[in-house]
């Protein structure tokens, strides 16, 4: 096949590329003038330069493609003007899905997020995992991030319904290489080797291993329905912090912080943090809008992901170990 991805420089895109190339899938690129590629070192592309503003350079750039695969996302938590981010996101995915249609492609898949499922609750003392069925609305969505993901995705579910070919899919917290920027997850791991994670909160996510995730996404257009959203996770994944960090421990050596700091406490600092970033512009360490996010443990149920695309299930342990790997390798931490 002949796919057109965006977001290709990015985490889950870089893995995408490479995981096409692996399986014989030829790939063309939309990439920003001056965008970090050092994920697809050694993949094969054609370059599109051009972003998701640019409907002419998306029109052309999909001509005679099979698949769309649109992954490309600004992704801020705190930002002094959030225009930018919405436009991207929500008017960005419109223009592909479009634009992919237009140009006949036979499946388009979009990256949403897991932040656009409904909320797991406790029950009898317990996190129940919720999936793609638990009831949400855009009043769950209370950052700008999300919200911006949730509108996006209302408009791929609204042009799946008028016959544009759109799956979508929905990844929990991917781990592994090729994270460069690093992602926030990729961050703590980093933080975590480099010991400059004295304490935790007492959350917890779906960890996945990006490899699977970038094959779910190429299983999604292959067997996917049309306007049905997947879970991109794994069933073992759903780990607390305290037990992530016990893993990476493990595979590091590095101790685990054994302090838990009360939420409170994280989100007083949070407040003051983003007090002082809108005086001196730079980004807070610790965004209200993330802290917010870890109040609850963000645990989900990928079975159908599993049960109708085949999602490869690798070990959250492994799915650790290679990203300690790679960060190490590539000089992130000792």
């Amino acid at each position: 096949m002949k796919c057109f991805v965006t977001g290709a420089s990015g985490f889950v895109g870089a893995n995408l590329v490479h995981e096409l190339n692996a399986r014989g899938h030829a790939v063309r690129a939309l990439l920003r003038p001056g965008s970090d590629r050092r994920g697809l070192t050694g993949a094969e592309y054609e370059e599109i330069p051009g972003d998701l503003g640019d409907r002419a350079a998306l029109e052309r750039a999909l001509r005679g493609c099979d698949w769309c695969f649109h992954v490309a996302a600004s992704y801020h938590l705190w930002l002094r003007d959030y225009a930018p981010m919405y436009a991207a996101n929500v008017e960005g995915t419109r223009q592909v899905i479009e634009a992919a249609a237009a140009a006949g492609c036979a499946r388009i898949v979009y990256t949403s997020t897991v932040g656009c499922i409904g909320l797991p609750q406790a029950r009898e003392g317990r996190v129940a995992p919720t999936d793609e069925d638990t009831p949400v609305s855009g009043a769950q969505m209370r950052n700008h991030y999300k919200r911006s993901k949730w509108l996006a995705e209302q408009a791929a579910l609204e042009l799946a319904a008028a016959g544009a070919p759109v799956v979508i899919v929905n990844p929990s917290a991917p781990v592994g290489p090729r994270d460069v920027k690093p992602t926030p997850t990729g961050q703590v791991i980093v933080d975590f080797l480099k010991r400059q994670m004295p304490a935790y909160l007492d959350t917890g996510l779906n960890w996945v291993h990006v490899r699977d995730v970038a094959a779910g996404h190429i299983l999604a257009a292959e067997k996917g329905r049309v306007g049905r959203r997947y879970i991109l996770g794994n069933a073992a994944g759903n780990l607390t912090m305290a037990e992530a960090f016990a893993l990476l421990e493990r595979i590091s050596g590095v101790p685990a912080p054994r302090m838990r700091v009360p939420y409170w406490v994280a989100y007083a600092a949070a407040c003051v943090n983003e007090a002082m970033s809108r005086v001196t512009a730079r980004p807070p360490k610790a965004p209200l809008a993330g802290v917010r996010m870890a109040r609850y443990k963000m645990f989900f149920n990928p079975a159908r992901a599993i049960r109708e695309l085949g999602m490869p299930q690798t070990p959250p342990a492994q799915a650790l170990e290679d990203a300690v790997n790679w960060f190490r390798a590539h000089g992130y931490a000792s």
